[in-house]
């Protein structure tokens, strides 16, 4: 027994006699399939959710009884399904039958159509065969006879051509007749003009020869005609003549021949103008008028381009009418005769105007003065002086340089550099035009140019090169570097300028060094020029000469006079720098950010776009650089070389512009504004708490009310609200106030707004950091605060160093505030309600606030008000005018008058009452500063803001007793502004 794939067995059964028992066979049958089923069940593995593995596996009578139940359950199910196949077998069965008759019915249509096409549709099949048979023979022929009929009526047309050639060539000599005649037979095809047909019939007496043989004889004929006709028209200047027999010669197929002559004629006219014009300047050489015409050979190249111009666009429509686009063949004959024609004047030009000897004076000039900018300064050698200025009388210094001068003349550079710019303006006009007549007529017409073959391959291209383009980038590098150099030969500063507020400046601002407007007019028209030759070569060597001189020759010197000349240093140690210097270094600070203001002007009016309605003042609108260069990439790249030229000076100059304005804030600034501050912050403690303050202030009264210490008044309040005056400084800003505009103003005056606020921003840094320091320091035990301040004096600390700010700041110069931003939040930090710093602190994050401070340093600043014992010390309340001591003293807008009365309310009804005048010793000249009411009241006017609250003080002129009560409404104002108090950090 072999086991299958599926685990069932199979047997082998042996077979039985015919005619055997078939009982045996029968047994033997089930005996296979009961041994069959016994493997297979033997076989099959049980699944685990079987029934019958339940039931075989049960040991108790609940697990057979369940093992049952699951049996009845898989019957039911098998029974349910069986069901349910013999109900559908019913319904298939009558499909079936349906198919089978539809089955039926369909073979008998099949037999009907076979039968159909077999006896119908053979016929009409047969007879549709032969009439498509028929009809393309029929076609066939008549094809055939249309073929033989076009034959036959272009052998007439050849016929009549032979014969209408020959007849009027004859005596007629009616030359475009037969003109005519030969372009209408060539016309006919060649293998018809050739063909047996045509020699057999076209001949006749008169014409013997075979037709194509008679063609080509009168083209022959013609053409010989044609010519001399032509010469002879050429001879006698017969225009209308050209004009005719020119026509002819596309009509004969002689188009070649036609071009070629026609080009021999204009261009002997373009060489016999050429010659005329060179003739008349030769036969004028040596004459007066000659050598002032300065643009003789400019002029003549310009007048031979000109009358190439007025040739192609003037005869360009005739050619392209008769000869079809074949003008580029007359553009190559002139433009061969433009290349002889061009040479001879441009090397007549260079001969003449000893362009190489100029070359040969510019490479081998030394440029002295320049190199010695580079050379380090020997001590005790002066640096380079303006000592060469026309203002200074020159002198052996000014001999030298004109002999210098001698080996070039600049006048006769710049005139070549002229000339030059002229001719190769006038060859950019030119080969424009020509790249426009050549373009090829399915290109877009937004599509850029490129220049023609015919252009590249000619000599006079070449020329250009050698002779024009290259000596121009030479000497516009020499004579760029040679201007800046003279320009700070002849350098002056500007006159009349101090560092005096009180002394006017005559000259006009920006205050700069003569050699800045010198050398950026000079940039402007090097720039200029260069751009009017339309030459891609010459911008792509120009300007990034002119980018490095500037960058070498002009910064450096001005880095020398900035270093060597004019540094503002001070001549004895510990000294300030004397004030010429100062001023110097100014000027030159202006002068290079002046420099990169004009450049960056230059550069912009180049690449902006021109006005069609003109420039005001005069001024031309400048043509765009795409219509200047309009070759491919030509305007892309020149504008990229401007820019590349503003962007690497202004880098250069900036870089020691910036360099300039740190000496200048470190060397004259920085050590100015130490005593500024030094003398501002004099005699201030905000260590101290109110009622001290008033102790101090009462202590330093006299008995006519003068304060005798001026170290009490940093103590006293202003009024931030008086009427008509809303911006009034406390005394520690107004102190710092005096020293900055006496330190800053004539800066100010003198420098240009960005290089002063540069400045500026450096020393709004540096002022940030000393006051930072200085809040910093009155939290430590061993600063000048000594361990803190109090609460009322990190108000006044607040008050006094957000004046200075506001000082700073003041004007245009908003954004400098940013510099203080930390200062300022550490004020705010210190000055903090209870509630508020809890509330921040309690936030997560930076509670919507963008701190600059860390952490640590928030609380650091929180912890710079400490908490002070109190001290029972008599209060003054003063009225003041102009200052109010801050707290207990509060301020009117006017004073008392002078009959005010006072209500007392004390245990003495006899003791009178009475205003007492006070001031300051500086303002002793003046009205009284402020007033003090003895024995007034002992509500703090802090918490009133309509009423003249006041407190016990003690007086000179009235008892001390506390009892003694007033009170007044002299001082009683909506506009009074109460004294803030300790309460507001939480403290007592």
């Amino acid at each position: 027994m072999s086991a299958l794939p599926n685990g069932v067995s199979r047997n082998r059964l042996v077979p039985t006699a015919t005619g055997g028992n078939l009982s045996t066979s029968a047994n033997a049958t089930m005996n296979g399939t009961r041994s069959r089923s016994t493997t297979i069940a033997a076989a099959t593995p049980l699944q685990d959710d079987d029934p019958r593995r339940s039931l075989r596996e049960a040991t108790s009578i609940a697990e057979i009884r369940s093992a049952l139940s699951k049996l009845h359950l898989r019957e039911t199910s098998l029974t349910a399904r069986l069901d349910g196949l013999l109900a559908s077998q019913a319904d298939l069965s009558r499909s079936l039958g349906r198919l089978d008759n539809l089955r039926s019915t369909l073979g008998a249509q099949v037999i009907a159509a076979r039968s159909v096409s077999s006896t119908m549709l053979s016929s009409a099949s047969d007879t549709a065969g032969r009439l498509s048979g028929r009809v393309r023979q029929l076609d066939l022929e008549k094809q055939r006879v249309e073929d033989t009929l076009k034959v036959v009526e272009q052998v007439a047309e050849l016929k009549a051509c032979v014969a209408g050639v020959v007849g009027s060539m004859g005596a007629p000599q009616d030359w475009e007749a037969a003109a005519g005649y030969v372009a209408r037979a060539a016309k006919i095809p060649e293998h018809i003009i050739r063909g047996g047909f045509a020699a057999a019939v076209v001949p006749t007496v008169e014409i013997p020869d075979a037709p194509w043989v008679t063609l080509e004889n009168a083209r022959e004929s013609l053409c010989m005609l044609f010519l001399r006709e032509f010469e002879k028209a050429v001879s006698e200047n017969d225009g209308a003549k050209i004009t005719r027999f020119f026509k002819l010669f596309p009509l004969i197929g002689r188009a070649d021949v036609g071009l070629d002559v026609y080009g021999r004629y204009v261009c002997q006219g373009v060489a016999s103008q050429a010659r005329a014009v060179l003739r008349e300047g030769s036969n004028a050489v040596g004459t007066q008028q000659s050598r002032k015409d300065g643009f003789f050979y400019a002029n003549a190249l310009t007048k031979l381009f000109e009358h190439i111009a007025r040739i192609v666009e003037g005869h360009g429509s005739l050619v392209e009418r008769h000869y079809g686009r074949k003008m580029v063949k007359v553009i190559e004959r002139l433009q061969m005769e433009a290349d002889v024609q061009g040479g001879i004047t441009i090397d007549s030009w260079s001969d003449e105007r000893g362009v190489d000897r100029t070359l040969t004076d510019i490479k081998s000039y030394p440029f002295s003065f320049l190199v010695q900018s580079y050379l380090p300064q020997q001590r005790g050698v002066p640096g380079i002086s303006r000592v060469n200025s026309p203002a200074l009388g020159g002198g052996p210094t000014s001999d030298a340089r004109n002999s210098e001068d001698e080996g070039v003349n600049m006048k006769d550079v710049d005139g070549l550099m002229s000339e030059i710019a002229i001719m190769l303006g006038k060859w950019s006009l030119y080969s424009r035009f020509l790249a426009g007549k050549c373009k090829d007529p399915g290109a877009p017409e937004d599509a850029p140019l490129t220049l023609p073959d015919v252009l590249i391959n000619s000599n006079l291209h070449q020329k250009v090169s050698n002779k024009l383009i290259n000596p121009y980038n030479s000497m516009a590098t020499f004579f760029f570097r040679r201007s800046v150099e003279k320009a700070f030969q002849l350098d002056e500063a500007p006159s009349g300028l101090s560092l005096n507020m009180h002394k006017s400046i005559d000259s006009n601002s920006p205050y700069i060094m003569s050699s800045v407007d010198d050398v950026m007019y000079i940039v402007n028209t090097v720039i200029k020029k260069s751009l009017s030759t339309a030459q891609r070569d010459i911008v792509g060597s120009v300007i990034p000469a002119i980018g490095r001189v500037l960058g070498s020759d002009f910064v450096v010197m001005m880095q020398k006079k900035m270093r060597d000349e004019y540094y503002p240093k001070p001549v004895v140690h510990g000294g300030f720098p004397p004030e010429d210097k100062i001023i110097s270094f100014i000027v030159l600070i202006n002068s290079l950010d002046m420099a990169n203001e004009y450049l960056a002007r230059i550069v912009s009016s180049w690449l902006s776009t021109p006005q069609t309605d003109g420039q005001p003042n005069g001024h031309q609108p400048q043509q765009s650089l795409k219509s200047s260069f309009p070759f491919g990439q030509d305007a892309m790249f020149v504008t990229n070389s401007l820019n590349n030229l503003n962007h690497s000076f202004k880098s250069k100059a900036t870089d020691l512009l910036n360099s300039g304005e740190e000496v200048l804030y470190n060397q004259v600034i920085k050590p100015r504004l130490r005593p500024v501050l030094t003398d501002t912050f004099r005699d201030v403690d905000y260590s101290l708490t109110e009622d001290e303050v008033a102790e101090l202030v009462a202590s330093s009264l006299d008995t006519d009310g003068q304060i005798l210490d001026d170290r009490v008044i940093p103590l006293l309040d202003m009024d931030y609200a008086r009427e008509g005056d809303s911006g009034q400084l406390s005394p520690v800003a107004s102190r710092f106030e005096h020293g900055w505009d006496a330190l800053m103003k004539p800066i100010a005056r003198l420098m240009t707004p960005r290089t002063f606020a540069s400045v500026l921003n450096m020393t709004a840094d540096y002022l940030a950091r000393v006051l930072e320091k200085r809040a910093w320091s009155y939290g430590s035990s061993s600063g000048s605060g000594g361990g803190g301040v109090t609460a009322y004096g990190a108000i006044r600390m607040e008050r006094d160093f957000l004046g200075v700010v506001r000082v700073v700041a003041r004007g245009e110069n908003y954004a400098i505030r940013e510099a203080f931003a930390r200062i300022t939040q550490i004020l705010t930090v210190a000055n903090m309600e209870e509630e508020e710093w809890d509330e921040i602190n309690a936030e997560e994050g930076d509670g919507g606030m963008q701190w600059l401070l860390s952490e640590d340093e928030r609380r650091k600043a929180r912890n710079l008000v400490r908490d002070f014992p109190k001290k029972k010390q008599p209060i003054i309340h003063l009225c003041l005018q102009h200052i109010s001591v801050p707290v207990h003293v509060s301020s009117c807008r006017r004073p008392p008058a002078a009959n005010t009365p006072i209500t007392a309310e004390t245990d003495d009804p006899n003791r009178p009452s009475k205003w007492i005048p006070l001031s300051s010793p500086s303002s002793s000249s003046r009205s009284p500063a402020f007033w003090a009411v003895p024995a007034p009241a002992v509500v703090s006017p802090r918490f009133a803001s309509n009423s003249w609250m006041t407190r016990p003080v003690p007086s000179s002129a009235t008892s001390r007793d506390p009892s003694v009560r007033t009170t007044s409404s002299a001082c009683s104002s909506p506009s009074v502004r109460p004294a803030v108090s300790g309460k507001r950090h939480g403290r007592n």
